[in-house]
């Protein structure tokens, strides 16, 4: 299972040593919100820039946003591993096409409402599908577990079409959930308030990895 902390509950104020903590993940979670997507609005491409400079962990960028197409340039870093989408926003194919053509690999995620009929047609141009398993735009909230539904569904489809897109999951990510993560398929998990609450960090990402 790879791990990828979000800094959303990280302490800003100590950026840099928080950084240093999660050192041991394989990627870094960056929650974009524009305010308008989702009812919160976290940081934008200054301090996702500064992060990217400081940490030499691939960038897995999440743009919570509702014009993705108005945003993606700003946030191509050396180390931008990923830049997912919503399918819920608006310009999808455009969108797709913009990151390809950074040389960014693809996310496309889905909302706890949105079905995986809605993201079909895109998934031969995806590299990774994010499932969120809390409502985007706050941490802390409780793990969705009939979110894996779509998991198992995903997992099917990707057999079935012979695709090679990651399953990753947001929400409510601890040692309580992850299991059931694992057990239906998923690849990659984004925890947030379990690492950076925790009192060793580097113990946290251990246990779910």
């Amino acid at each position: 299972m790879l791990i990828a902390p979000s800094i959303l509950t990280a302490n800003f104020a100590r950026l840099e040593e928080e950084l240093i903590k999660i050192e041991s993940a394989d990627k870094i979670h960056l929650d974009v919100m524009d305010g308008h997507f989702v009812p919160n609005i976290s940081f934008g491409p200054h301090i996702s820039r500064s992060i990217s400079k400081v940490s030499k962990l691939p960038l897995d960028i999440h743009l919570m946003v509702t014009d993705p197409l108005f945003w993606i340039d700003q946030f191509v870093f050396p180390n931008t591993e990923y830049l997912t989408i919503h399918i819920e926003a608006n310009h999808t194919e455009e969108s797709i096409k913009k990151i390809k053509q950074a040389n960014v690999k693809v996310g496309l995620s889905l909302k706890p409402k949105t079905k995986v009929y809605d993201i079909i047609p895109y998934l031969k141009d995806c590299d990774l599908v994010l499932v969120m398993t809390v409502e985007p735009g706050f941490g802390g909230q409780s793990f969705m577990e009939d979110m894996m539904d779509k998991v198992v569904e995903l997992v099917k489809i990707r057999k079935e079409k012979k695709l090679d897109f990651l399953i990753e999951v947001d929400g409510g990510i601890s040692d309580k959930t992850i299991d059931i993560c694992k057990k239906s398929g998923v690849d990659m998990a984004v925890a947030g308030s379990y690492v950076f609450n925790h009192k060793d960090p580097k113990d946290a990402i251990n246990s779910l990895k």
